[in-house]
């Protein structure tokens, strides 16, 4: 039976509530969103025909309530919904309950998400189907082969995993897994898996119809992951020979085991031997399903609404790959801290050279959640943007996506962008020599792109700049030249503060004409040139060709530069050629404010304190878990600095706290005298 689908209600935020709506668009699909009260504002909202506001903030009193999403669909007269990925969109509950509401459900059916969902059945029925698998255990007690991989058995996305190589930090991984995944998913089971080293996460995406057709269209190489979830993702994977054909074959094995209908992602963990093993199904559209796209030719979105129409599936055997396409996920997160999250307002956010957004693209694609003015809160995934480049081969698809990165103006919240231009174009990434420890054993990516030599230019083009506008918006004598003094012999200063906490001061002087007589920084250590012996820490020569409020041009030791310069408030966002600064300008006659006390931690981010583990009064080691804060749906310990004695913990279990709210307060331990 054919149905048609006339309005399609996105029970999902973000990138991929827009990147269905996009779709929806091009086939004549009238299109409902749902919101919680954190994304009113939402481009996604903005996109939608109509939009329906779930109360609340967090997933469980928004995103998660599968009454208010069908109440949703009943209120527009929406006749189909679509999940997207995370959130219900694997919930076996959620989609019987759609279909029982006489809606079209755009998914698998539920006894195939029920079936996958529960990881250690999806194991034992694909084992018998001929899938390869790895060892794996439900008992902690009975492991004895390490290292080891504590896995969520109702989720995905990298949380609760926990690798552990000591036996004795089992039963901790495993606890704080199962938090971890009871607040991820609402089910905090897992088990314990055999961890293979220096192996490949390589996936295959499948496709079922209501015929019973299932067909691999491809395969993806995502091993390159931080905290277990994939950060740059490309198609088709580079294999050994005779694997290709072997691994689509175990993936339409295991749709066809539990009669799959719809896109499907089956996941292997391929090792160094090319032996192969079953990870998981994920039963929806994965984040990274544009490289697919890309290469093959297919809008995945639209095959989906196909076979929940209940038409024939157009793609009978595996199509060939054109080409290769490279996607990488661009996050609100710091790789320097550990991939903290971040937070704040997205005071610009430009990518250059985008050929298209949402749909299947050759160059460069951009699938976004956000924009300039956009808020990224703490209530959500940190992940901001999917930039993909598709080329005729694989290094012109990393050359291409390395330089829009490079050039992107990413301003107010800090990224990984910077990590990702590294692992682009680092030489083991261009041989293809990835596995999942690929950060780990790489340390060098997580330098800025900025190198220390730069960060003083930069600083002087924010000053120019700084002086430039000010002179522009002066109601008299605007014709004087920026920074024109009547004592040219004393310089102009200006302070600012970096990301890394550090300051530098700039002190540059003009002379008459409106040129740069001389320029200098302090601390000299922050590198402004090349030290000699004749002459340490001496500046480079740099001539002022042109200062304007958003763009200066500097020639630099003989080399023509241009900055370009953008100003929040107090924070000066600079992007050159080798890199971006972030500068905070600071008073020139500070106020005096209140001294924290000594030893004072504070949050990193706004978050809730889950668990508080020691005492006041009690005698920690540096290092030692003092509390967990919870944050974009992540754990993030907070360890005691130093050795000392905990003197205060001002927020409870349960307490939320604003980014710099003092979490403890550690008094070191005094050196023995």
């Amino acid at each position: 039976m054919i149905m048609v689908v006339r309005k399609l209600l996105v029970a999902n935020r973000g990138e991929i509530a827009r990147r269905v709506f996009a779709t929806c668009r091009a086939l004549g699909v009238a299109t409902v969103a749902v919101h919680s009260d954190a994304d009113a504002d939402a481009p996604y909202v903005a996109e939608a025909d109509e939009a329906v506001r779930l109360p609340g903030n967090t997933p469980v009193e928004t995103y998660l309530r599968i009454e208010l999403i069908l109440d949703a669909a009943r209120r527009t007269g929406a006749d189909a919904v679509h999940p997207g990925y995370g959130f219900l969109a694997e919930h076996a509950g959620f989609a019987a309950a759609v279909v029982d509401a006489g809606l079209t459900w755009v998914g698998p059916p539920a006894g195939a998400i029920a079936a996958m969902g529960d990881k250690l059945a999806a194991k034992e029925l694909l084992a018998d189907a001929g899938v390869p698998m790895l060892p794996s255990w439900t008992d902690g007690d009975e492991v004895t082969d390490f290292p080891v991989l504590v896995k969520a058995s109702a989720g995905g996305g990298g949380r609760g995993m926990r690798i552990v190589r000591d036996p004795a930090d089992l039963p901790t991984a495993v606890d704080s897994a199962r938090r971890e995944a009871a607040a991820a998913f609402g089910d905090g089971t897992v088990f314990v898996e055999r961890y293979v080293e220096r192996g490949r996460h390589v996936e295959v995406q499948i496709f079922g119809d209501t015929h019973g057709t299932v067909v691999a269209l491809g395969e993806r190489d995502c091993s390159i992951q931080r905290r277990h979830q994939k950060i740059v993702e490309e198609a088709p994977a580079v294999l050994p020979d005779g694997v290709r054909e072997r691994l689509h074959a175990a993936a339409v094995a295991a749709g066809r085991a539990v009669d799959y209908v719809g896109a499907g992602t089956v996941e292997f963990l391929l090792a160094p031997t090319g032996e192969f093993f079953f990870l998981e199904m994920n039963t929806r559209l994965q984040v990274e399903h544009p490289v697919t796209e890309a290469v093959t030719g297919l809008d995945l979105v639209r095959l989906q609404l196909l076979v929940a129409e209940g038409g024939v599936l157009p793609v009978p055997a595996t199509p060939p790959a054109d080409g290769h396409a490279i996607e990488v996920r661009l996050c609100a997160e710091d790789p320097t801290q550990g991939f903290r999250p971040a937070t704040g307002t997205l005071h610009r956010f430009t990518v250059p050279g985008v050929a298209g957004e949402f749909t299947p693209t050759r160059g460069l694609r951009l699938d976004s959640g956000v924009g300039t003015g956009s808020t990224v809160g703490v209530h959500y995934d940190s992940m901001l943007a999917k930039l993909v480049a598709w080329a005729p081969t694989r290094g012109e698809a990393a050359r291409m996506l390395a330089g829009a990165l490079a050039r992107a103006e990413l301003h107010g919240v800090a990224t990984n962008r910077d990590l990702l231009v590294r692992v682009l174009r680092s030489a083991e990434f261009g041989a293809a020599q990835v596995d999942t420890g690929f950060l780990d054993a790489h340390p060098e990516v997580f330098a800025p792109l900025l190198p220390a030599d730069g960060l003083p230019v930069a600083a002087l083009a924010a000053a120019l700049a700084g002086a430039a506008a000010r002179r522009a918006a002066a109601p008299v004598l605007a014709g004087l030249p920026s920074g024109w003094r009547n004592v040219p012999a004393v310089p102009q200063v200006v302070r600012y503060a970096t990301t890394a906490g550090d300051e530098i001061e700039v002190r540059y002087r003009l002379d008459r004409s409106g040129g740069l007589a001389d320029w200098s920084t302090d601390p000299t250590a922050a590198g402004p040139g090349p030290t000699t012996a004749d002459a340490p820490d001496v500046p480079p020569v740099v001539e002022l060709v042109t200062a304007a409020p958003d763009r200066v041009l500097l020639d630099v030791a003989g080399v023509r530069r241009a900055l370009r310069v953008h100003r929040a408030g107090s924070v000066v966002f600079v992007d050159g050629p080798d890199g971006a600064a972030e500068l905070t300008e600071l008073p020139r006659f500070p106020l005096p404010c209140a001294a924290l006390a000594v030893g004072s931690l504070l949050a990193p981010l706004p978050g809730t304190v889950t668990r508080v583990h020691v005492a006041a009064g009690q005698r920690v080691a540096a290092g030692d878990l003092l509390l967990t804060l919870e944050a974009m749906k992540l754990e993030h310990p907070v360890l005691a600095p130093t050795d000392g004695v905990v003197a205060d913990l001002p927020v409870p279990a349960g307490g939320q706290v604003e980014t710099g709210a003092v979490l403890a307060v550690v008094n070191p331990e005094e050196a023995p005298r």
